[in-house]
């Protein structure tokens, strides 16, 4: 009776132990994810969460994402990839011209006029960071998606429509590069992350902003300015992100779980992530054109007379790079048909 009674005891005691433990046994990864926009915006709403519901549903349960946006675990935006290596976050997403220069060799994307579809150039992007840029510049962090977005554009207070229409307005770059391009047309550059626009429009701070379309709405740029200038064909500019996770966070997982990470990461989730985000321009652009604000459309032709305005700002990169030991005449050339090998093998699948 003894004995039995100690066997009951024992095995209640352990299977009380199995049950309060099921769960951690379950949930073998938590894993924070921290980026800049407000929860309901596209990117976190259409892509990150994606993302991450998926890790969640293919490791079974084993490893678990918490979603941090709009900077919650503290910081300012330009930090979110130094937080990723001193692993501050476990991942994170983030524009990779917040840092200018640091990662140098993805500036081939946010050269003025030349990305013609969001999708080509993720596929590019991605490519070019496996041979080029992963144990390079990228080093220090495990990159799981590289991407950009929809075509850069204007919204200002004033309209714009010429080069000359810019001049003397204070008008918000995200990258070095549009800063740039920005002060090559008459504009005064403010440099600022993104989540600070809509304050700056409100305050007078700016006159106008460059972003994409798809990120107007979570801004309410509309509300904030009356007009919009978009480009026909190439985009005026687009920018550069990553998302990118802690290097020792990802080499201690468990090969199991490496799997589910490596799945969904690279050259496929990339092109989904711009193209994704790129195909959030025209709801919000319908959002403008619902409140009856003036959208100015720069034809091809137009849109020349911009491109030979900031064509300088290609031979002042390339000498820029070459200082810092990187063929940028290189790295143009190899962009270019990476972008026309996805276009010709996207219109070789439609036939």
């Amino acid at each position: 009776m003894t004995t039995r009674r100690t066997f009951m005891s024992v095995a209640g005691a352990a299977l009380g132990l199995m049950m309060s433990t099921a769960p951690a046994m379950a949930q073998e990864e938590v894993l924070t994810l921290h980026q800049f926009l407000p929860a309901q915006a596209n990117v976190p709403k259409q892509i990150l969460d994606v993302w991450a519901d998926r890790v969640e549903a293919e490791s079974d349960g084993r490893i678990k994402v918490e979603r941090y946006p709009s900077m919650q675990l503290g910081g300012a935006p330009p930090e979110l990839m130094d937080q990723a290596i001193d692993g501050i976050a476990d991942i994170v997403w983030t524009v990779v011209g917040y840092t200018p220069g640091r990662f140098p060799s993805t500036e081939v994307f946010e050269l003025p006029f030349m990305v013609d579809d969001a999708r080509a150039a993720s596929y590019a992007y991605a490519k070019m960071f496996e041979s080029r840029m992963k144990d390079t510049e990228f080093k220090d962090v495990h990159i799981i998606g590289t991407w950009v977005h929809g075509p850069g554009m204007f919204h200002t207070k004033d309209p714009v429509t010429v080069p000359a229409d810019l001049q003397g307005m204070k008008i918000r770059g995200g990258s070095r590069l549009v800063n740039d391009l920005l002060t090559r047309v008459g504009a005064e550059p403010i440099g600022m992350p993104v989540p600070a626009v809509s304050e700056a429009l409100s305050k007078g701070v700016l006159d106008g902003t460059t972003i994409p379309w798809e990120v107007t709405a979570a801004l309410k740029v509309p509300e904030l300015v009356g007009n919009h200038t978009e480009f026909d064909g190439t985009a005026l500019y687009t920018l550069t992100f990553v998302l990118a996770m802690n290097k020792d966070r990802y080499d201690a997982m468990s090969d199991e779980n490496k799997a589910v990470i490596d799945a969904n990461s690279g050259v496929a989730f990339s092109i989904f992530a711009g193209g994704t985000q790129a195909d959030a321009d025209l709801p919000a652009r319908q959002l403008a054109v619902d409140r009856g604000n003036n959208i100015i459309t720069v034809s091809e032709e137009d849109a020349a007379k911009w491109g030979e305005i900031v064509q300088p700002i290609y031979a002042d990169w390339i000498a820029d790079l070459e200082g810092k030991g990187i063929d940028g005449q290189a790295l143009i050339d190899e962009a270019k048909a990476l972008m026309g090998e996805y276009t010709a093998e996207m219109d070789n699948w439609a036939k």
